[in-house]
Order: structure tokens, then C-alpha cells, then sequence
């Protein structure tokens, strides 16, 4: 265990940005494993209506740090396109 001011203050801190970044990226997989389903299924309204919090949340995550921002326009580039093929 720490033993300095500054480690224990530095332990308490990432203590806590692991919970925030374990809910933040809880939120994002929930999304996108929402928007694949509706994808898989072939359900193509309830895929549009997921699109715009999906990529709400991809991009909230990507400006927190959970995701690098390359990924998370692949992510968006690879739905989109999934979504087109449905047509």
C-alpha cells in the first residue's frame, strides 16, 4: 500500500476514474450491442431509430478517452454501411 500523501491521493484517483470509465464504457457496449441486434434481426426502422443514440454515445465516448476517435468513426462508418445493406 502507499505510504506517501501524494500516492495514496493518486490511488483514491484512479479509484475513481475506474468506476467512471467502467460505467462509461458499460453504456457504450450496451448501445452498440443494441444497434447490431436490430441489425442482425433485419429490423431496419428500429435500426434507424437507434443510429442517433448510438452514435451519441460513440462519440461521448470517444470525447472522454474511453475510445481512441478513429474508433469510434469506424464503429459509425461500419453501422452506416450495415444499415445501407438492409435496403
Amino acid at each position: 500500500m502507499a505510504n506517501h500523501f501524494s500516492a495514496l491521493k493518486r490511488a483514491r484517483q484512479t479509484e475513481k476514474r475506474t468506476v467512471r470509465n467502467r460505467a462509461n464504457t458499460s453504456r457504450l457496449r450496451t448501445a452498440l450491442r443494441q444497434m447490431r441486434e436490430s441489425l442482425a434481426k433485419g429490423d431496419k426502422s428500429a435500426a434507424e431509430q437507434l443510429l442517433g443514440p448510438t452514435f451519441s454515445a460513440l462519440d461521448k465516448a470517444a470525447h472522454k478517452a474511453v475510445i481512441h476517435p478513429n474508433t469510434a468513426a469506424r464503429y459509425k462508418s461500419r453501422l452506416t454501411a450495415r444499415l445501407r445493406g438492409l435496403q
